[in-house]
């Protein structure tokens, strides 16, 4: 059985080994230095690793460590990042926590003090810093540059500036990105964009030089309360280039794609939800719904919601607008107990990671109880299939290697396959 085939038994909620993803997509990587980390301790050929996430600091999982990862999934990815800037033209870069990486070539940070580091939107360094690593961070917070807000000149078209039909560069990147995965042995996971309504980590918009509208995150979520037909006129207009462009995404992709990345708004904290089941309803599932539908009735392709936190309350919604898949399953989050979870939706909805908490276990526990999470979690959620094995969310800085491979291993050791 192939990789790729793995994945689709398990979309299909079939029985079989469970696959694994570590790296298709921005929910589902890990940081940079534990890719140089892993590559180290399996004793790989070390060179500097690609950033090909800025924002997070992602690294590129190559070839060779998907394999000795037994990982089934590769991503087929848009040519920008989110701080506007193309994956191109790689260069050496330091940093301050040491370690040499490779990043493109609008990466053109700023260093300050004691350690601060600064990115420009499009690499622009004559207008206002976009994103903050702090001193001692590991990865970019977003900088909310909000203009005073005059409700009587507010405007939904200026939340709508990033929302653009393919352009000539975005279509020359996705032809080749295409003949490069196509004929993969692994599962493709595209990840297109423009998809993701009310995206919380989009709002502030760190790709803009100059950003207008409401681009504050606590400005956002009083909106969604005091300014819906604000909200249904952004969502509207961006649903109307999705979906156009999800036309032509999809005569170039046809049956190379296996997964559409459609959604990384989260609705859950660590005990609750961002908002009712009602206020779902009304303001994102009529645009999820649109984009789901049009994927089902044009392809064959499942599409992907991403969403942090306690959203237990929200899942049977999720099912409802169309979504296949649910990620990254929160488990230590409220109500969100992998038994549980299975029991209820798991013939409903794939479950793409879950496999082991990345706030506490992964980072702090031994790698005896690292095994002992994850197969717990196997025995939880792969019955029947519908399960594809990730972490919950990316693997974080300062993560023990010796956890990762313990994690690796007992993935292995579950599906019965050789370490």
């Amino acid at each position: 059985m192939t990789p790729r085939e793995k994945v689709r038994r398990a979309l299909r909620h079939e029985p079989g080994p469970v696959p694994v993803d570590f790296g298709s997509t921005g929910v589902t990587g890990m940081h940079v230095s534990c890719v140089a980390a892993l590559r180290r301790h399996l004793g790989l050929p070390e060179h500097p690793v690609k950033v090909w996430e800025p924002f997070q600091m992602l690294g590129e999982v190559e070839a060779d460590l998907l394999a000795a990862l037994g990982s089934d999934c590769i991503g087929a990815r848009g040519r920008g990042t989110m701080f506007g800037f193309a994956n191109e033209g790689w260069h050496e870069w330091r940093t301050p926590w040491g370690q040499v990486v490779l990043v493109p070539e609008g990466f053109r940070p700023r260093e300050e003090g004691a350690g601060d580091v600064f990115l420009f939107p499009e690499g622009d360094a004559s207008v206002p810093p976009s994103g903050h690593m702090p001193a001692g961070g590991y990865f970019f917070d977003a900088i909310i540059r909000q203009p005073p807000i005059a409700e009587a000149e507010l405007d939904p078209a200026d939340n709508c500036e990033e929302f653009k039909p393919f352009s000539p560069a975005d279509l020359a990147h996705w032809t080749a990105e295409i003949a490069r995965v196509r004929g993969a042995t692994r599962s493709v996971h595209a990840s297109v964009g423009g998809t993701g309504f009310g995206d919380i980590a989009l709002v502030p918009a760190a790709f803009l030089k100059h950003p207008r509208g409401i681009r504050d995150v606590n400005e956002w979520y009083i909106s969604l309360v005091e300014r819906r037909d604000y909200i249904h006129r952004v969502f509207s207009f961006q649903c109307e280039v999705a979906l156009k462009n999800l036309e032509t995404f999809a005569r170039l992709a046809g049956d190379a794609v296996d997964v559409l990345f459609v959604c990384g708004t989260d609705f859950g904290t660590q005990t609750s939800q961002f908002c009712s089941p009602a206020t779902f309803d009304e303001l994102f599932a009529p645009y999820y719904r649109q984009v789901n539908d049009w994927v089902h009735r044009h392809t064959a392709w499942k599409t992907f919601k991403h969403s942090c936190g306690a959203v237990r309350p929200l899942i049977d919604r999720f099912i409802a607008a169309g979504f296949d898949i649910l990620n990254p399953v929160q488990c230590s989050a409220k109500d969100m107990d992998p038994v549980g979870l299975k029991a209820d939706f798991g013939d409903r909805i794939v479950f793409w990671g879950g496999g082991v908490d990345t706030q506490h276990m992964l980072p702090f526990g031994t790698p005896a109880a690292v095994r002992t999470q994850v197969t717990e979690r196997l025995c939880a959620f792969s019955p029947g299939g519908g399960f594809v094995f990730n972490t919950i969310h990316n693997i974080q800085a300062r993560t023990p290697v010796e956890n990762i491979v313990a994690m690796v291993d007992a993935i292995r050791d579950f599906n019965g396959a050789p370490r």
